[in-house]
């Protein structure tokens, strides 16, 4: 049935004209790793520090449901399952690791699936971010990269996981002297993930000539990277608590000067650095290195920069 329906998205879009294609192919880049981290780290160093926090830490989160979740399932992705399938375009090379879930329709449901599931925000805003989450989430199937199934736990997971997040985040807010203890339990659970997919064993299928269909263990790259992000953005949190204090309370050419260095700091730091890291140190241990090198730097590193400098801080108005 999920084959058939992906084969009928397949006929119309090849029989239409392109009609829905580039469409559907510029939302998929919403759900994209690098999309969605950029746009909750714009949130967090210079829209509102909040909504930051609790967006990356559902990100965190979702990360290794989905992480687990691969692993565990082992769902082929749809064109090895069956050659009738042609993903459109260059959909492939980011349709990484295991099929089940989808991370680009789990990605979504963080960034626009957790502004979606909070009561306090405005209801036309709720509704538009719901959009987005359902067109991220059709657009992996229409470009034939996932499965029905696929999607729908994805956006499913994914929403359950913020709703959690956000119940957690007000309990923070009444108890801030207990957040070492969702960094302690955030990274006992992080450290089992990264055990578990190391020592787990993986289907081996062989083609008629003899080849590998899928490696297993590069499948498990995914997840380790989970690990990486989640125990990074728990450290780095913890520490921006502790020891920066920063605030998005401030005038708006601050705003744009903090996300304007920040971003071209961190692609120094995504495109120069973890490229190196990565040469460095060879398996799932570089991996969540680079990884954790990423997500340390939005959440405390350039926080921590931001007030070395006064034209950063509140107190400079």
């Amino acid at each position: 049935m999920d084959i058939d329906i992906l084969l009928a998205l397949q006929r119309f879009r090849e029989g239409s004209g392109g009609i829905l294609t580039e469409f559907l192919q510029k939302m998929t880049f919403f759900g994209e790793l690098n999309t969605v981290l950029i746009i909750m780290a714009i949130v967090y160093w210079g829209v509102n520090k909040q909504l930051g926090e609790y967006l990356l830490m559902g990100w965190s989160g979702n990360r290794l449901v989905n992480g687990v979740l691969k692993v565990t399932v082992c769902a082929y992705r749809p064109w090895i399952r069956d050659a009738r399938i042609l993903p459109y375009g260059n959909a492939m090379t980011t349709a990484t690791g295991y099929s089940f879930p989808s991370g680009h329709t789990m990605n979504a449901a963080t960034v626009y699936g957790g502004i979606t599931v909070r009561k306090d925000m405005p209801t036309a805003l709720r509704v538009t971010m719901a959009i987005a989450v359902a067109l991220v989430a059709f657009s992996r199937i229409f470009l034939g990269v996932h499965t029905p199934q696929d999607i729908l736990v994805g956006a499913a997971a994914g929403m359950i996981v913020m709703w959690l997040i956000w119940r957690m985040m007000r309990w923070i807010s009444l108890n801030p002297g207990k957040d070492w203890l969702v960094v302690a339990v955030g990274i006992a659970l992080a450290a089992a993930v990264a055990v578990y997919a190391a020592v787990k064993q993986y289907p081996a299928d062989y083609d008629a000539s003899g080849r590998l269909l899928v490696d297993g263990a590069k499948m498990a790259n995914d997840t380790f990277k989970g690990v990486g992000w989640c125990a990074a953005f728990l450290i780095g949190w913890f520490l921006e608590r502790r020891y920066v204090r920063f605030t998005t309370d401030i005038p708006l050419p601050q705003k744009l000067t903090r996300i304007s260095i920040g971003l071209l700091s961190y692609y120094a730091v995504a495109l120069i650095l973890v490229p190196q890291i990565k040469a460095w140190i060879s398996g799932p241990f570089g991996t969540m290195s680079s990884c954790f090198v990423q997500m340390f730097y939005v959440s405390f590193l350039y926080p921590w920069c931001m007030m070395r400098f006064r034209i950063f801080k509140a107190s400079s108005v």
